[in-house]
């Protein structure tokens, strides 16, 4: 659809430059993602930040980059590239290649952009990359800034899942903000690592089932993609605060605003696969209620959990999957992580969209990324590489006032569906 006589020169004067980190890295630094990182490592976060125009405006691209310096200086991580051990697992050289930097401009004023509503035209405004094929040569982490022609700019974040979840990313950012505003960020974080987990032996793996949260896919080797049989589109649409307060009424007191919509979104996508296809299995990721030991630090702590209703989704009332999602949720990360370690951290799983995911993004900080003194006015996150179940993000909105932005990522052909059941279940206009 990007790619269509319509979208061709809505975005042009394309550059391409890498930031580094202001002070040369140790050469010996490695970091050795955790089990759980690498269970995510075919996944990956596209996050845009709208500002107005106040908040680039005058600035030059020297200006921009500056801080960043400083900035990428405390996450060596970030603009490091990966590395296989003798085992074959994957860990990060803290080797100072930089973060990809990406310049554009955009033909419509963010107003226009906006009236579009087309979910997919997004992709044009943060990179698309995925790790691979060659691993020493591909970016973990990309920026792409996008100037408006009313001079309103986007932010856009391509971020590889293995660093961390959406709560890490939005967290990278906001200390950007935090060093544009003065602040002092501290020292770089102490990442160093003993390659204990690569060195492990090498005798075969116990065969064991896997965790019925995660799909094993064929193996992908080092190019870092998901393999589907559908083709999977983006699908957005907000929940007005006048909206979610009459769907949260239906479910009870006890569900929030995640499980109002979740539940009634899951009961659509029942309906348009059918009684042969129901997706009575769902996977609920969250924010975990432990915060990382260290202030701002990366890493995929979220809580993944799995779901199971043994009644048919579709004659199910909305408050019923509500409570069941809220209440007989099953923490499944030891899981994970056995299964993993089990396989040396070289199998190649999908998360999102082994079953049909639900991902709790109500308290991301996405809105907490101030640049000179401006919040953006919208923020936009989705996940690439999710599997052919789908994933249905629930963001905070766009506004103070408690709506609510949605995220369905799914098979093309559901998109119409989906959006004519949401409609009739009212949770759309």
């Amino acid at each position: 659809m990007v790619s269509s006589p319509m979208t061709e020169g809505l975005i042009y004067d394309k550059k391409l430059s890498s930031v580094g980190p202001a002070y040369a890295t140790d050469p010996d630094l490695v970091y050795e993602p955790g089990n759980l990182d690498l269970a995510m490592k075919l996944h990956y976060l596209r996050g845009i930040y709208y500002f107005e125009r106040q908040a680039f405006e005058g600035l030059r691209i020297l200006a921009i980059k500056e801080p960043m310096f400083d900035w990428l200086n405390k996450y060596p991580v970030t603009s490091g590239r990966f590395r296989r051990a003798e085992s074959g697992r994957a860990y990060i050289k803290c080797n100072d290649c930089g973060v990809r930097f990406l310049e554009a401009k955009c033909e419509k004023t963010l107003e226009e952009w906006f009236e579009i509503r087309d979910a997919s035209l997004e992709k044009l405004l943060v990179s698309n990359q995925i790790i691979g094929p060659e691993l020493g040569f591909s970016p973990i982490v990309l920026i792409q800034l996008t100037k408006f022609k009313c001079g309103g700019t986007s932010m856009g974040l391509s971020w590889a899942h293995v660093l961390g979840d959406a709560f890490s990313a939005a967290e990278f950012l906001n200390m950007l903000g935090r060093l544009v505003a003065g602040q002092d960020l501290g020292p770089p974080f102490e990442l160093a690592q003993s390659l204990t987990k690569s060195l492990i032996s090498n005798d075969p793996p116990k065969v064991m089932d896997d965790p019925i949260v995660v799909k094993r896919v064929e193996p992908v080797g080092d190019n870092w993609v998901t393999p589907t049989k559908f083709k999977l589109e983006p699908f957005h649409f907000d929940v007005t605060p006048t909206q979610l307060a009459h769907h949260q009424s239906k479910v009870g007191p006890k569900c929030g605003p995640f499980e109002a919509i979740s539940a009634i979104t899951w009961k659509c996508i029942a309906k348009i696969r059918g009684q042969e296809m129901e997706p009575n299995v769902v996977t609920i990721c969250k924010k975990s209620e432990k915060e990382n030991k260290v202030y701002g630090m990366l890493g995929n702590t979220q809580v993944v959990s799995v779901v199971k209703a043994d009644f048919p989704i579709v004659d199910a009332e909305p408050r019923v999957l509500a409570k069941l999602m809220r209440e007989e949720a099953f923490d499944i990360r030891d899981k994970i992580d056995e299964a993993m370690e089990r396989e040396n951290g070289v199998v190649d799983y999908v998360v999102y969209g082994a079953n049909l995911t639900f991902v709790n993004l109500e308290e991301a900080k996405f809105y907490d990324f101030e640049y000179r003194g401006q919040k953006p006015v919208r923020v936009s996150y989705r996940v690439d590489g999710v599997g052919d179940e789908g994933a249905v993000l629930v963001l905070p909105g766009p506004n103070e006032g408690g709506g609510r932005a949605v995220v369905a990522i799914l098979p093309e052909e559901e998109i119409v569906g989906l959006e004519a059941e949401l409609k009739r279940e009212g949770l759309i206009a």
